[in-house]
């Protein structure tokens, strides 16, 4: 629960400020043009006066499409075709921003003493009503389109492709996780290859729901395993790398009756993590993708194929659990030096689980 109102905070600021640049640059726009349409003058008020409805109906605006597009993305859209969550959506913003409109209008007219029509059914007939609407539509799909590329690239990383932060290979120093289903291909055989794509998609959205908690990205998708990354200081913070999947796993068991009468199973993970110095670039022309060239992701995938033969769910390098500061809800147990394949040095690895 806590979780899913850090959640929606986070969206209700991003949507509030985004409405309220949003009307009051519409305002500004229209400000002597609402003169000249309505037969009146505004030009005697001051520009902050009328600005102040600008921000009123960005409120407004902003906490309707935040408690919408939380709901939806949280609850309804998983099972909804998108042209019925598009659809619904857009009746939900049109009552709402008629409502809206039914507030501030009357407040205008009679603070800025403008002649605007108000009357049952006003907005049926009244042009600067669907010049809103119209603007609403475009400002919706701005800000749907950022809000789907941050979903695509990970937060931040659309900006960086704007910027071309990544056009030329940069240095960063990164946190990588490996994690990766347990028996996969017995399971495959077992539940047939449908039941098993459904299996990993409901695994993947639970998931989903904790990365943004753990300030993780999730870097790509290959199969039946995810990789996700911090960097690297965001992945130390309050432990968020080892946090992220031992709550991955409880959200599994606390649904287990779920995935049991679904598929006859509980679904099991099991994770390599490792951080260090890599290469970031953008690659690629037809589709772009941010890459990570480096020792660390090939230790970070060696490392989380270590977990089946030590019967451990998660292995950690010694170099990362140095910088942890693991509190006494974990321990952390030395497996050894390990000769990781493709490597010719041994690596110091640990084992971390929850007590």
């Amino acid at each position: 629960m806590k979780n899913y109102s850090i959640q929606f905070l986070r969206l209700l600021f991003q949507t509030v400020i985004f409405w309220v640049i949003a009307f009051c640059i519409f305002i500004c726009i229209r400000y002597f043009a609402i003169g000249a349409e309505e037969g009146i003058i505004v030009t005697d008020y001051h520009i902050s006066d009328i600005l102040a409805f600008g921000i009123l109906l960005g409120l407004l605006v902003g906490t309707l499409f935040a408690v919408v597009e939380f709901l939806f993305d949280k609850f309804l859209s998983k099972n909804l075709s998108l042209a019925l969550v598009l659809f619904e959506k857009f009746v939900i913003y049109l009552i709402g921003i008629i409502l809206s409109l039914n507030y501030v209008f009357p407040l205008a007219e009679y603070e800025l003493n403008i002649n605007l029509t108000t009357q049952d059914g006003w907005w049926k007939t009244s042009r600067i009503f669907w010049i809103i609407i119209s603007y609403f539509l475009i400002c919706s799909i701005i800000f749907s389109f950022i809000k789907i590329a941050n979903e695509k690239f990970g937060r931040g990383v659309f900006f960086n492709f704007l910027i071309g932060k990544y056009r030329k290979p940069r240095e960063e120093k990164r946190i990588f996780m490996f994690l990766d289903l347990q028996a996969s291909t017995t399971i495959a055989e077992q539940i047939g290859h449908y039941s098993y794509s459904e299996l990993i998609q409901d695994c993947f959205y639970d998931l989903n729901r904790i990365v943004n908690k753990y300030d993780a990205e999730i870097y790509q998708y290959v199969g039946d395993e995810a990789v996700l990354s911090w960097k690297y200081k965001r992945g130390i913070t309050n432990n968020n790398c080892v946090n992220l999947f031992f709550e991955f796993q409880n959200r599994i068991q606390k649904k287990q009756k779920y995935y049991k009468s679904k598929y006859n199973l509980v679904p099991v993970f099991k994770a390599g993590l490792h951080g260090g110095k890599l290469i970031v670039t953008e690659v690629g022309t037809v589709k772009k993708e941010i890459a990570y060239h480096g020792d660390v992701i090939n230790t970070s995938a060696r490392i989380q194929g270590e977990c089946n033969k030590y019967n451990e769910l998660l292995l950690c390098s010694n170099l990362l659990i140095n910088d942890l500061a693991l509190t006494t809800k974990y321990t952390s147990e030395f497996i050894g030096d390990i000769q990781l394949k493709g490597k010719e040095q041994k690596f110091k690895i640990s084992a971390i689980r929850v007590l």
